[in-house]
């Protein structure tokens, strides 16, 4: 799955000395590509990455979340594209500003990556937000993190990275559908747009 290496890339990259904000969000995309094309599965062949389109790194995007952990939650099945369901647990709730408004996202860990030691921290956050159907994908976006990204119970929220399921590019892919609690009322004009088809 091609969202696994993102929650790795550039944690904290635009505070490198002489590196820019918008510099790390580019580094971030061309590895972003680099690995989509790198995958076997990938939905996409070397020529369509031109058509790869990203909203303008926006550091309002960019923000401070606080975290509250869901103890005790069960594993449930979330619906894919695909009509298959996956396994997942809600592993927590981050809360934060964005454009003036209170939002909520919840954040999930995949009942069959845990198993694996080298993905057993990893966090997925899919969602759904107003720019759907018009600039972005209509199945949503989705945001990796991971258990070490937590810090004191806060956590850094950029949305510049989110990106898009293989859904998005072919059809054929068992990709998460944001549950309903991920709809956020508010236009996230950051990260991945629609692609072309």
């Amino acid at each position: 799955m091609k969202y696994l290496f993102c929650f790795l890339l550039l944690p904290f990259s635009f505070l490198v000395k002489g590196q820019s904000y918008s510099d790390s969000i580019l580094k971030f995309r061309e590895q972003y590509t680099a690995e989509l094309l790198a995958d076997k599965r990938s939905p996409i062949k070397p020529w369509q990455a031109k058509s790869l389109s990203f909203y303008k790194a926006d550091r309002s995007f960019c923000v401070w979340a606080d975290f509250n952990e869901t103890p005790g939650s069960k594993p449930f099945l979330i619906q894919t594209h695909s009509g298959k369901q996956k396994p997942y647990r809600e592993y927590g709730a981050l809360s934060f500003m964005l454009n003036g408004t209170k939002h909520t996202l919840h954040i999930y860990q995949s009942m069959d990556l845990v198993k694996q030691e080298a993905l057993k921290d990893y966090l997925f956050i899919p969602f759904n937000d107003e720019t759907n159907y018009e600039t972005t994908f209509a199945g949503g976006r989705y945001i990796d993190m991971s258990i070490k990204d937590i810090i004191d119970n806060k956590v850094l929220l950029d949305f510049n990275k989110c990106y898009n399921p293989y859904c998005a590019y072919a059809d054929g892919f068992s990709c998460p559908i944001p549950p309903k609690e991920n709809y956020l009322h508010t236009r996230i004009e950051a990260g991945e747009k629609m692609f072309p088809q």
